[in-house]
């Protein structure tokens, strides 16, 4: 039976807070068990709660009802306990826990909650299922790695308030029910009772909003703001998230990186103990791809990117050829001790990955002792192979990886393998911390399918000065006055300067092929608002989920998210979403169409 906290049972202290200089102390604690051990005329139960454990310690002198009660004790009960803090006994120090030296021998003990066993031990480092652990949160957040990661999390996002409050920013909140977006992923949509057929949206990020508080006269505004996208989820991505979103008025690109370079610097030292080197390196969008295939590219490692179209084009093998005379490239990664750490059977595994990225296949040489092996090396010169060895730098013990393609499908391709094959080396240190700005985007992607260009960030991106004459001409090259910041190849947050000139505005929708009434209509407010004095801005927003994974050295943000969605977007521990009653729909004037 359950019993009672009276007015007297006040916890004085954490389970994990108590040292040598409490013995002798009278001490409260409560919390859950995370073992019992019964040894006879000895009984000792550990008592866990977020800050760590105690040993409770039960014996000979223990009254007879309380010594019963707690022989009765299981994992994962919830008790208060009393008594007085003492020395553990010699030999008997735990070495490994923060309260190993004493422990508390109790005289006053309430069970406060039963539990059944769970359906798996609390314990860290859990290899229990993902869907069992998520089906079971409020279980799986009691472990103590779990515990840990959602304390870290509240840690952060106070050293992210102190420092923007510190440096002038103001932090507002914005709406959760929006007018939906045309541009970027899918809106969630909420149905509006009170105006039938109509619809909000849950907001993919607060981007109009902190435009429109720096028309007035906010200057500097910072949020932690909750942002949904209905897309497909992967190990860094949820269908709901947190942004440290933040926005700034008569600044430049520059100052925009410096500020939150600032923030970067303050966060490694505070949370990390580490120190960053600023200002971090730049790179722009374009030698980005060019060295690394990638526009968040990881610099824990080399294997960059080569470009051996001109060694191979006039050479009689078609997979090289053919692909540069279709308009593509041929380029390749040297893997430096790659030849000796791969066999022939993990290399074709390689050629499998690549594939992934629609990639035809992976041409391959290897250099084993001087012994060289090839997939292509007979379908050319000994002068064109020993031209791609020397460019490539190859010596004993390399793997050289190539691809021969459209260049999208080259660089996405062997960028995803350079970093695969690191992985596989054991290169990719999650605590070693390598900081990037990738700057210039191009401003338009164009889609083949729609035969239109779309917005590669959103359509309030300003285009670089020099390239604005582009924008009539050649829309594919003009550059965008976007930044990104990449933290051992994850975008860990991006932004940029905002266009303020409603001229320009103008020709950016006129370049995305929406008409006067299309802009008028979705960005009516905005456009209203353009003309009553906008000052210059930017901003730029930090994934915080993706930011405080990193800094935990782990790989799936679920894991420090206290209450996350599986790949198919549903909340396993409620099972949500779910269908709701038919008078809801009533109300909303909603039909459902589904089968059975």
């Amino acid at each position: 039976m359950a019993e009672l906290l009276s007015k007297t049972d006040k916890r004085n202290k954490y389970c994990g807070e108590f040292t040598s200089a409490d013995i002798g102390q009278r001490a409260c604690v409560m919390g859950w068990v995370q073992r019992q051990r019964d040894l006879g005329k000895l009984i000792f139960i550990d008592l866990r709660d977020r800050t760590g454990i105690i040993q409770l310690a039960f014996d000979s002198e223990t009254e007879k009802e309380i010594f019963d009660k707690a022989f009765g004790i299981r994992a994962e009960y919830v008790l208060c306990a009393k008594g007085v803090v003492r020395a553990r006994g010699e030999g008997a120090v735990n070495k490994d826990r923060a309260t190993g030296e004493v422990e508390i021998f109790v005289d006053e003990l309430k069970i406060l909650s039963v539990s059944q066993t769970p359906p798996f031990e609390i314990v860290e480092n859990s290899n229990v299922k993902t869907e069992l652990r998520l089906k079971h949160r409020y279980l799986d957040l009691r472990r103590p790695d779990m515990m840990n990661n959602i304390l870290m999390r509240s840690k952060i996002a106070k050293i992210v308030r102190d420092y923007y409050a510190e440096n002038g920013f103001i932090e507002i909140e914005t709406p959760n029910l929006i007018k939906p977006t045309p541009e970027g992923a899918r809106d969630y949509l909420v149905p509006s009772r009170v105006h039938p057929g109509k619809f909000y949206a849950l907001p993919q990020s607060p981007q109009l909003y902190k435009q429109i508080l720096m028309l007035s006269g906010f200057d500097r505004y910072v949020q932690l703001a909750r942002c949904y996208r209905d897309e497909d989820l992967r190990a860094d991505r949820q269908p709901e998230f947190t942004q440290i979103d933040l926005e700034m008025s008569f600044v430049t690109a520059e100052d925009v990186m410096a500020i939150n370079e600032g923030f970067l610097k303050r966060v490694f030292k505070d949370f990390l103990g580490k120190d960053i080197e600023t200002p971090i390196q730049r790179m722009t969008y374009a030698e980005a791809m060019e060295r690394f295939g990638s526009d968040k590219p990881d610099l824990r490692f080399g294997f960059e990117l080569k470009n051996i179209s001109d060694l191979v084009k006039d050479c009689s093998f078609k997979v090289f050829a053919g692909a540069i005379e279709n308009g593509g490239s041929v380029r390749a990664i040297n893997v430096k001790g790659g030849g000796a750490r791969f066999s022939r059977k993990e290399v074709d595994s390689l050629g499998e990955f690549v594939k992934t990225y629609r990639a035809k296949g992976l041409a391959w040489a290897k250099n084993t002792d001087g012994e060289i092996s090839s997939s292509y090396a007979k379908f050319l010169t000994p002068e064109e192979n020993d031209a791609i060895y020397k460019a490539l730098d190859f010596e004993k013990g390399d793997l050289i990886c190539i691809v021969a393609d459209k260049d999208n499908i080259v660089f996405d391709s062997l960028g995803a393998l350079r970093c695969e094959v690191a992985k596989r080396m054991g290169l990719c240190d999650p605590m070693d911390f390598k900081l990037l700005w990738v700057t210039e985007f191009p401003l338009f992607e164009y889609d083949e399918e729609e035969g239109r260009y779309y917005s590669k960030h959103h359509p309030f991106t300003s285009p670089m000065d020099e390239d604005l004459p582009l924008m009539d001409t050649d829309p594919s090259k003009v550059r965008g006055k976007a930044y990104d910041i990449v933290i051992n190849g994850m975008e860990a947050g991006g932004g940029s300067i905002r266009i303020h000139n409603p001229e320009i505005q103008w020709k950016m929708f006129d370049v995305l092929g929406l008409t006067k009434e299309e802009a008028e209509e979705k960005f009516g407010f905005l456009l209203e608002a353009f003309k009553y004095g906008t000052p210059p801005h930017g901003g730029l927003a930090f994934g915080f989920d993706r930011l405080v994974t990193l800094l935990l050295g782990l790989e799936d943000i679920r894991n420090v998210i206290a209450f996350p969605k599986v790949q198919n977007a549903m909340e396993l521990m409620t099972e949500c979403p779910n269908i709701p009653e038919a008078k809801a729909l009533e109300e909303l004037k909603i039909k459902v169409d589904t089968e059975e």
